[in-house]
């Protein structure tokens, strides 16, 4: 998935810093984006997934105008307990590493896991 760092990306725009440049938890959510897609592979229709841990490291800024594409691989899982865990990592226009670390998932019914 390939996005263009817009000025509600950033840090200034979401609260996580004063500097126009994209925030991490802009990143993280695009990350974790990229594990949905893939996830959506191990699950049933009526199931989908949610994410439980995040473990990334925001390497190097990304100006408004550049862009990152994220990649998510699924490294173990779905086990027993319906939990999947993923490498991620993002890149800027250049080849660079913006980011990488890995996320978390757990498999849960659509209907019902949240009803009040």
């Amino acid at each position: 998935m390939t996005y263009e760092v817009t000025h509600d990306d950033t840090a200034q725009a979401l609260g996580s810093g004063d500097v126009p440049v994209l925030a991490t938890p802009r990143l993280i959510a695009w990350l974790e984006a990229a594990t949905v897609e893939v996830a959506r592979t191990k699950v049933a229709d009526s199931q989908t997934t949610v994410g439980t841990a995040v473990r990334v490291k925001h390497r190097r800024p990304t100006r408004v105008g550049g862009t990152v594409t994220t990649k998510a691989k699924l490294t173990s899982g779905p086990d027993e307990k319906g939990r999947l865990s993923f490498t991620v990592s993002a890149t800027d226009g250049d080849g660079a590493t913006v980011a990488d670390g890995e996320i978390d998932r757990v498999i849960v019914e659509r209907m019902g896991a949240f009803a009040s």
